[in-house]
Parts: C-alpha cells; structure tokens; sequence
C-alpha cells in the first residue's frame, strides 16, 4: 500500500472521529479513535478545537489517556491540563512514569504544580516531588523509579512470578537489578539468563557482577555518553551510599543527545540562550544572550576595518586588488569554522581511543589545509591568469590563499583549547569568532604580500 493511499485513509478516519466527536458519539469515536497508533491519537487530539477537546474526559479513561499525554510536546500536554478537569488529569498522571510528570511539570510553565500533586495518589505524588526535587540536568531529575529490583537470594522462579505480579509496572523488564538486605546494588539479571536458567537456580549466581550505574548528581550528559558507550536499554542510579535509586532509559537519553546536541549548534551559531530561556524565549531574553557575543564581534570587526585602512595606498594603487577581498575572508572562515568543529569533537569525546591529542589535531589540520591551499591556489593562478592576463597578481591571490588556508586551520584547531583553560565550554568557540579572526588573518596576508610585490603590478 503506497503512502498517498495510507495518507488517504488516515485522513479519512480522522473525519469520522470528528464527526463522532462533533455528535457526542461516544461509542463510534472509541471504536475508531483507539484502533489508531499513539502517536496518531495525539495528533488527532491536537487537531481538535478547544471545546471538543474538554470532551475527551467523557469519551477515554485516564489510563487511555495517559499513553497519548506522553507522545505529546509540553505546548499540547499544556492543553490537555488546561481544557481538561483537575481531577481527571490527577488520575492521568496516577498512571503515567514519574519521571515523564516530573519533566511535564518542570517544563510547563502555565499549570498548577501543586494543585495536580495534592490531588494525585499519595505514593505516585512522592515520586514525583522526589524527581523534581534534584537538581535539574542530573541523573536524579531524569531517572524514573519505575523499575524491577530482586534479591540475590531469589530463585529464578520466584523472579518470574514476581515478574508476573508487577512486570506491567516497570519501565522495562529487560535489566532486572539484583540488590542485598541493605537495598545496594551487586549486580544485574537479564531477561535472557533469567529465562534460560534452571528454575531453582540462585539470582546470585547467575547475574552479572559487572552492573555499570551512576550517581545520582552526575551530569545527564555524562549518564547519556555511558548508555551510548555501553549500547545499554538502562542505567540503574545509585545513592552516595550505593542504594538503588531508580534507572534511566535509552528513550530519556535519545531526548537528551538531542537536547545537547541542538544547545550546543545553538553556542556554535553564538545564539545561546539562557537556563530560563530554552522553551520560549522572550524577545528580551534572545537578545539578552546574543548582545556580549555580538559586541566582541564588533570589536573584532573593528580590526578588519583597519586592516583595510593600512593598506589603503596599496587599494589605491591596484584596484583590482579589491574585488578579491570577499573571496579571501570568506575562504579563511569557511576553513576555521571546519578545523572547528573537529577540535570541538574531540575534546567532548570522553574515549581516549577516539580522541586525539591536541598536538596530532593541529598536525593532522594543518596538512589538510597545506594540501587544499595547494589545490585552491593552482585554480584561483591559472582563472586569473586567463581572465586578467596579470600573473603578478595571481601569484600575489594564489600565494595568500595558501597561506591563509593553511593558517585557518592550524587557528580553528587551537582556538577550542584556549576557550577550555577558561573553564568555558569549547562549543562556545563559535563559528562567527573564527571567522571574524580569520577574517584579519586573510586580510594582513593578502595586503602584505600585496604591498611586497606592488612595483611588479
């Protein structure tokens, strides 16, 4: 089946629960709307005007309900709370992860936190009081209590039917934590040994000794970094004291590398934006963040200008010389901006075996820029040589064009480290203060060979 026929019949369906809705069709609108996927439930759910909305407490349990809050974004979840009872709602979060409530409630910005917790079940409002009370970007403030815990005294048949009893309750089933009388960690039993061991075999002797885990003040980066280096599912989170506190899944850390991943493009582009601002920036608060980076850059550009004013008896003399300008500036930025991001790579790469020393980083730029210096200024002599019959002045382009090449890297690979001995992150080195840098840098090459070979022109 092609997609425009799947798109057709989606469509389709969508006007039939609209239609179920709009009639109060309860019966007709569970039929359809529950066949449908989470994820098309919740766009379903989006798509509805506000007051057809508030009808979706009639027409679903909060159980139904709670499996297409999560698929939401904050903006919709807010909706929900907004258009749907307090009660209601409770009973949703009754039934959802602690940890996805805990984000929900931390990121909104428009719902009563404590109203929504007072009126939850007592436990589940514990859990969640407890995930919002650590410090955010943490282990701790990502992890989800959802978890299965055994006793290394256990026998595999007392795991299964445990499993039995509480297994729909956990985040996942695959990893079961092994923990002694004390409640701290001494290993982990997959499902796969779990069910390929005799039934009155010891947990202990059959898990695994080697649990990888984290604290729980360890920075979510960190968390994300060692699930991905361990191709894990979860992550147990200890206490100081070793006790097991709960996990972090591979679907929270999937959000996180793309949540560090955008901030850090954000540094990159020198638009970075505030704690407070990440959701919905302010006018004020965007402009806020960018204004020290665009007044060092004005700063910076400043020296370009003057460059140019040094040299202008050499502009004067050959004109020409200036139509080449932009070309020159804007290689040596395009150039810097990639040595850049190598050397950004490798000083967030935690595994020696993947990170080379800054040494090797420099040695390995500066032969690539010498080898497309090489390649760009053999084409830029032989264009200018065709087009303007002056080889005095394709020497003088092809001759600064290697040099400035070959510099922009060796400038794009060190500028990183120095930003790191400030205590800064190096993805702050952003794309415009290399280019603006090696802006001057092209310039002084150019002009001063310029002004060496002027009585040749």
């Amino acid at each position: 089946m092609n997609m425009k026929l799947l798109k057709s019949i989606k469509q389709k369906t969508y006007e039939q629960i609209f239609k179920a809705v709009k009639e109060n069709d309860k019966q007709k609108f569970r039929d359809l709307f529950l066949r449908l996927h989470d994820r098309d439930q919740h766009e379903v759910f989006h798509l509805l005007y506000p007051d057809k909305k508030r009808k979706i407490s009639e027409f679903l349990t909060a159980e139904e309900f709670s499996e297409i809050f999560e698929w939401m974004d904050t903006e919709d979840q807010e909706s929900a709370v907004q258009y749907l009872p307090d009660a209601y709602m409770a009973e949703v979060f009754n039934f959802m992860a602690a940890d996805d409530v805990a984000r929900f409630l931390s990121e909104s910005e428009e719902t009563d936190n404590q109203t929504l917790l007072a009126m939850m079940d007592e436990e589940e409002s514990q859990r969640v009081k407890e995930l919002l009370s650590y410090e955010p970007e943490t282990a701790g403030s990502i992890m989800t209590k959802e978890f299965i815990a055994i006793h290394n005294t256990e026998t595999m048949s007392e795991v299964v039917q445990r499993l039995r009893q509480i297994g729909r309750r956990a985040e996942t089933i695959y990893y079961l934590y092994v923990i002694d009388r004390q409640d701290k960690l001494v290993g982990v039993l997959s499902l796969r040994d779990l069910l390929l061991s005799p039934e009155d075999e010891i947990v202990g002797k059959i898990m695994s000794n080697q649990a990888v885990s984290v604290r729980i003040n360890d920075d979510q980066e960190d968390v994300a970094r060692l699930i991905q280096d361990y191709d894990l599912l979860a992550i147990p989170v200890l206490s100081s004291d070793g006790k097991m506190q709960g996990i972090v899944t591979v679907d929270d850390v999937m959000d996180i590398i793309e949540a560090e991943t955008t901030e850090d493009f954000n540094e990159f582009a020198a638009i970075s934006r505030g704690d407070d601002d990440r959701r919905k920036p302010s006018a004020f608060s965007t402009a806020k963040s960018r204004i020290p980076w665009i007044i060092i850059l004005l700063f910076l550009g400043t020296i370009t200008g003057s460059l140019i004013g040094v040299f202008e008896e050499t502009l004067e003399s050959v004109v020409l010389l200036a139509a080449f300008i932009p070309m020159i500036m804007d290689t040596a930025g395009n150039v810097g901006t990639q040595s850049l991001a190598v050397a950004v790579r490798n000083l967030t790469v935690d595994d020696e075996k993947d990170r080379d020393g800054l040494f090797q980083t420099i040695k390995t730029e500066l032969g690539a820029g010498m080898l497309m210096g090489v390649a760009a200024s053999l084409v830029l002599a032989l264009m200018i040589t065709l087009f303007y019959k002056n080889f005095v002045l394709a020497m003088i382009i092809s001759a600064s064009m290697f040099i400035t090449i070959s510099l922009s890297t060796v400038i794009g690979a060190i500028i990183p480290s120095i930003i790191t001995k400030f205590k800064i992150d190096p993805a702050v080195a952003s794309g415009p203060f290399i280019t603006t840098i090696n802006d001057s840098l092209g310039l002084l090459i150019y002009f001063s060979i310029a002004t060496l070979l002027l009585e040749f022109l």
